[in-house]
């Protein structure tokens, strides 16, 4: 354990990961100095100094904890008294079975509850160094646009044991603009409200000219240091996965199944492009999956090819911004503490975790042994079977530290469920809802048995 010089905890980036461990260890009754850049620097990405500001999608995935590792996982978060799930479910917005919010309402909360709190102090100022064991504790939580100076100094630490990729930013339409002659309401298979979903529909060949537009729209350039940077799978810019396949979309964020076109019930969609409830006022609507690297001249021109979008004027268009992340299984202890300096923690997408909620787990779990250590208390690991358990555990044992990627939360990171034995005796290894529910009811089991003994 360190010896303790100073009291009060650093944390500098004041996104999600940072503003939850400042929550939990200001709780805990315990000094915070939460250091955020913005808005004497802005990032490439972000658009408001606002903590917990979200910059790309204003969904936090499923919410469904029965069928769902991310939405399990936000249960436990709930059940764990995480600030981000407050604000979230506070700041809900429909989205059939997903937890989506009002994206200003939802960091305004954060703003405020952290601002107000008598254990917190914000500062604005860009932080370029790694700070000394002499000033005490540190998380670093600087997110995945960590700024240029920061970035250069944790790499120095680190000797270049480093990864990058790519993320992207979909589009978002204010919904006047829309044309529900040809659009309608609907979420597939009809889950949530009825208004949850608006679908603009193509047939085949409207979607075949589509997907050659994207493969063919003018990109944004990379600098030659960016070139070999690979994209993260799970965020793909839409013209990438036109070029892996022309129905590499219309099975993807494109898919027709599970809905059924009111205004030509004659004819089923080939495929479909879904706009989803962007703030609560429900005058903003952001573009499903449609994260892209297009230019904005290109992007006005080919998303208004699409069936109701011909007038869509665009209140922010998509972009692409370089992430940072660490090779944390080589970097990091099983409580997030940098082995070389091991007075500084690290939180968040900067880990390798992937999503919102995981980088909210990430902060929850760094300011829960943050406070341990000042309180002298021992930390005890959340266990392997539960959602924070099995994040935890990837990003600091479990993953190959040769092949180390960023990873969203997923039930193929849990320990197996134990098969069930059938009325003639016999082991029968559970498959499919049946698996999943067995995950998930294990999780919140052990989840709670572990917040009594911590």
């Amino acid at each position: 354990m360190v010896k303790i010089k100073n009291n009060i905890v650093n944390i500098i980036g004041g996104g999600l990961a940072g503003s939850e461990a400042a929550w939990q260890i200001a709780e805990a009754g315990i000094k915070v100095r939460i250091y955020e850049m913005r808005p004497k620097v802005q990032s490439p990405a972000h658009s408001t100094e606002n903590l917990a500001e979200l910059v790309c999608s204003n969904s936090l995935r499923s919410d469904d904890f029965e069928y769902n590792a991310v939405g399990l996982m936000h249960e436990e978060l709930r059940k764990c008294g995480s600030l981000i799930m407050f604000a979230a479910d506070k700041h809900r917005v429909p989205a059939g079975g997903a937890l989506a919010v009002d994206r200003e309402g939802f960091s305004k909360e954060i703003q405020e509850r952290l601002s107000s709190h008598p254990n917190v102090e914000i500062i604005r100022e860009e932080v370029t160094s790694l700070p000394n064991d002499e000033d005490g504790l540190c998380i670093i939580s600087s997110g995945p646009l960590t700024s240029e100076k920061l970035a250069s100094a944790i790499k120095e630490e680190i000797g270049g044991n480093s990864l990058s990729f790519f993320d992207a930013i979909a589009p978002v339409i204010y919904k006047e603009s829309i044309d529900f002659s040809v659009a309608w309401y609907q979420s597939r298979y009809d889950k949530g409200d009825a208004k949850d979903y608006i679908n603009c529909p193509m047939n085949k060949e409207q979607y075949y000219k589509f997907i050659q537009a994207l493969i063919d729209g003018e990109k944004a350039e990379f600098h030659e240091w960016e070139k070999d940077t690979p994209y993260f799978e799970g965020c793909l810019p839409i013209e990438v996965m036109a070029e892996r396949g022309v129905e590499t979309l219309s099975f993807g964020p494109m898919k027709p199944v599970g809905l059924q076109n009111p205004n030509n019930p004659n004819e089923e969609p080939y495929a479909v492009v879904q706009l989803r409830q962007d703030n609560a006022a429900d005058t903003l609507r952001n573009m499903v999956g449609f994260q892209t690297k297009l230019k904005h001249g290109a992007q006005k021109e080919i998303f208004r090819t699409i069936p109701g979008l011909e007038n869509a004027e665009f209140a922010r268009l998509g972009g692409i911004h370089r992430n940072t992340f660490l090779n944390s299984p080589q970097l990091l202890d099983n409580e997030l503490r940098l082995k070389s300096k091991p007075h500084i923690r690290f939180a968040g997408q900067i880990t390798g975790c992937e999503g919102y909620v995981e980088s909210s787990a990430m902060g929850y779990l760094c300011g829960y042994f943050t406070a341990c250590e000042i309180l002298e208390k021992t930390a005890i690991l959340p266990p392997e079977t539960t959602s924070l358990g099995a994040m935890l555990s990837h990003v600091t044992v479990n993953a190959n530290q040769d092949t180390y990627q960023p990873m969203n939360i997923n039930f193929g990171l849990f320990p197996p469920v134990d098969p069930t034995i059938t009325v003639n005796g016999k082991r029968r290894k559970l498959k499919g809802k049946d698996r999943k529910k067995a995950y998930s009811d294990r999780a919140l089991e052990n989840i709670k048995i572990w917040l009594e003994q911590k």
